[in-house]
């Protein structure tokens, strides 16, 4: 005969918290609403599935506190079955009635992001992934409650919370341990060594080669795809009709040496074997967590300049930026100042009128680490030529400074800092236009779209309404029908990282558009005529876009 406390413990394990189930189903519902780009209905079901979830436990946590205030001692009301049919039905007709009402919200904002209309929803797909994430979570979370109340009914309130947090912690740590173990070793895989297409350079103005000291098969598949790409100087005079250099590309990987400082130094001394501080221009990038570098940004530079420029980079993980980012992100912070620091001291003794323009460039991750390198924008200004950030993450302390200082009467997503004197911001070719007065050298440059997830997602967007979602400082490529929900706004723009580069260049974390101008206004050129920037203009837009965030 089974017991009345086995059965109670049965019953439990598979009912819904009522209270834990409705905030659930409103969480679930409001993910469904417009955020910064469009998503796809599995990504969508994903979404919905996590919003339950969290809405589901601040349910169930709320209906407790209420139920021990209000009837403590006494018996709580019962949700009688009938209950159950209704919240069946209000999930049914949640499904059916927003169907339409989500794909006119999603064709908004693919329509703001220049991206052709859906013709109908993929309720299956929808479902599917919103079950699998939502059943996953709930077991977890029930598989928790259950083993938190067997322990205090043995061992007492208190104990039991410790415990259940210890094996919490350690099953949550175990599997993070396990899913990064596995990550590592994919990327390793894929990025540890160069693609089998790519053929190693023979210019000895590239790393790797008869004449470097770097090998080819050190430098990581990303690396490889650097020096073993981009024009050449007989391309660049064919699209410039100009004459052209060969460009100076210098790259170290991580098995190239040892350590952070190693690599630093052998990337000087590549500088050194190709020439490169004879150079009129010298870029210190760099790379995305993968040591990955975007050919959009570094052929613009080449092309803009004739091949007078030299590129140096190196490599400080193998793993995607996202992963770097959450599990390492002091390594793109250490790599850009042991680099830059590494070049600047070397570049400090050639005479001052025979230095090459010292730039610092970097790309989402890259941007972050690059930001870093210096304490403030009089910093910046005072150890470079020349910088361009681009998407940069909102967690970059300059980025936020920065932002945080603009003039009063312009929106976050387009700041003026001091009319524009050292510092601007860039969405698209035609913002250079928008301020008239001076910008004085060395310029300091922002490419950043109203619409990048990557940089306005942060902590505060959970529980605080930002700035640029404000009626006055909305952007016309954020839907006018997004509104802040607490937590569920923060889910949204997670997601929406997942396909920060899926759309059209103007949009999301795709800048592939906007690179040719933005080098042209903090570097110049080579005097080019019109008609051959437009034609360095339309090769670059041809390129393919690739996700800096999981590259």
């Amino acid at each position: 005969m089974t017991s009345r406390s086995t059965q109670t413990r049965t019953r439990h394990w598979w009912a819904l918290d009522p209270a834990g189930s409705l905030v659930g189903l409103a969480f679930a519902v409001l993910s469904i609403t417009p955020s910064l780009l469009p998503r796809p209905a599995v990504l969508q079901g994903a979404l919905a599935g996590i919003s339950f979830a969290v809405g589901y436990l601040l349910g169930a946590v709320v209906w407790a506190l209420v139920r021990r205030l209000l009837w403590r001692g006494g018996t709580v009301p019962p949700f009688r079955p009938v209950w159950w049919f209704v919240y069946a039905a209000i999930w049914v007709a949640a499904i059916l009635g927003l169907s339409a009402l989500a794909l006119d919200w999603q064709n908004d904002v693919r329509g703001l992001v220049a991206m052709p209309p859906l013709d109908g929803v993929n309720i299956t797909g929808f479902l599917l992934s919103f079950l699998l994430l939502a059943v996953l979570l709930l077991a977890a979370g029930k598989a928790t409650a259950s083993m938190f109340g067997h322990l205090r009914r043995r061992i007492g309130a208190v104990l039991a919370t410790a415990a259940s947090a210890i094996v919490v912690v350690a099953v949550v740590g175990g599997l993070v341990f396990a899913a990064v173990v596995g990550v590592d070793r994919i990327y390793l895989a894929r990025n540890a060594l160069p693609d089998a297409e790519v053929a190693e350079p023979t210019s000895d103005f590239h790393s790797a080669g008869e004449a470097s000291s770097i090998a080819w098969e050190s430098l990581g598949r990303h690396g490889a795809n650097f020096v073993g790409g981009g024009p050449t100087a007989a391309e660049i005079t064919q699209l410039t009709g100009a004459p052209a250099l060969e460009p100076i590309r210098v790259y170290a990987g991580l098995e190239s040496a040892p350590s952070i400082e190693e690599r630093a130094d052998l990337v000087v001394a590549e500088l050194e074997r190709t020439g490169a501080f004879e150079r009129s221009v010298l870029v210190v990038a760099t790379a995305t967590g993968s040591g990955w570098l975007e050919p959009q940004t570094v052929d613009a530079l080449e092309y803009l300049h004739g091949g007078d420029t030299a590129i140096a980079a190196m490599q400080y993980a193998y793993t995607p930026s996202w992963v770097s980012f959450v599990f390492d992100p002091d390594a793109p912070v250490g790599a850009a100042r042991a680099l830059f620091v590494a070049v600047e001291q070397r570049w400090l003794q050639l005479p001052v009128d025979e230095r090459p323009l010292l730039v610092s460039y970097g790309l989402s991750l890259g941007a972050h680490g690059s930001q870093a390198v210096f304490a403030d924008l009089d910093d910046v200004r005072a150890r470079t030529d020349a910088a361009m950030f681009v998407g940069s993450p909102n967690g970059s302390s300059l980025w936020r400074s920065l932002q945080a200082a603009r003039d009063a009467d312009s929106p976050a997503w387009q700041p003026v800092l001091d009319a524009g004197r050292e510092v601007r911001w860039m969405s698209r070719a035609g913002d250079e236009d928008l301020l008239t007065g001076p910008w004085e050298q060395p310029r300091v440059l922002y490419l950043q779209h109203a619409n990048d997830p990557v940089t306005w997602l942060s902590p505060e967007l959970l529980f605080r309404s930002p700035e640029w979602l404000e009626s006055a400082q909305r952007s016309s490529d954020v839907s006018a029908s997004m509104r802040w929900i607490p937590v569920v706004t923060g889910l949204q723009v997670t997601v929406d990282m997942l396909g920060g580069e899926a759309v059209p260049a103007q949009h999301g974390h795709n800048y592939g558009d906007v690179v040719v101008t933005g080098w042209r206004q903090v570097t110049g050129d080579a005097v080019l005529s019109p008609e051959a920037i437009e034609r360095i203009q339309a090769e670059i837009e041809t390129y393919a876009p690739i996700s800096s965030y999981t590259e």
